[in-house]
């Protein structure tokens, strides 16, 4: 069984894709994880993001050892991902390996922004995870605020619409997707939801 979860950014779907892994004992991708490692190796490297070769070269260079990089889940890295996330070539570089991952024996659990339609466009089940920016600014607000103590709620809010606008492109619900908007639910709510809607899609 293949789970292709998609969604926008700060939604919750990389919470529910890890609490379904375990659930159903597959394993589990944020594809995300690449593209901030392709970012953050670029911050690392002092490159100018505009220098789209350089961000290309590493994503045709990637390495599975960059995903253990614990600065990958901060801010920083997330910015960046979404910069390198929007070169054509970068995606392209990338999909192969997602889609190893998502073709191994048994299925898997993958989350991110093209997984139903590109990367595993014949997943067995397919899930868009959304929520209001306004909701999801707050969710990644209370996240972040006590490593940034001086961190605004306004920012967050203003850095989400950018980086709404710039995943864009990358961003098409699956016309077989089940839609999940988490803006009045809590993972518990949202995990049970889904798990009603995969075992009912099993049954049938």
């Amino acid at each position: 069984m293949i789970i292709a979860v998609d969604g926008t950014a700060a939604s919750g779907k990389g919470t529910l894709a890890r609490r379904l892994a375990a659930h159903y004992r597959l394993p589990h991708l944020d594809t995300g994880l690449l593209y901030r490692a392709v970012g953050r190796k670029m911050l690392d490297n002092g490159s100018d993001f505009a220098d789209t070769d350089a961000a290309i070269a590493l994503a045709q260079n990637f390495a599975p050892a960059w995903l253990v990089d614990g600065r990958l889940r901060g801010n920083e890295a997330s910015v960046a991902a979404s910069r390198v996330a929007a070169i054509p070539a970068v995606r392209t570089a990338l999909r192969a390996f997602q889609q190893q991952f998502a073709g191994q024996p048994g299925g898997a659990v993958l989350d991110g922004r093209d997984i139903g339609t590109v990367i595993a466009p014949n997943a067995d089940i397919k899930l868009w995870v959304t929520a209001t920016p306004e909701v999801r600014a707050r969710r990644r607000f209370l996240e972040l605020k006590p490593k940034r103590p001086d961190l605004e709620e306004g920012t967050i809010l203003d850095e989400l619409i950018e980086r709404d606008n710039r995943d864009a492109p990358n961003m098409t619900m699956a016309p077989d997707a089940y839609l999940l908007d988490t803006s009045q639910m809590d993972i518990e709510q949202v995990f049970r939801s889904a798990v009603e809607y995969i075992d009912g899609r099993r049954k049938a």
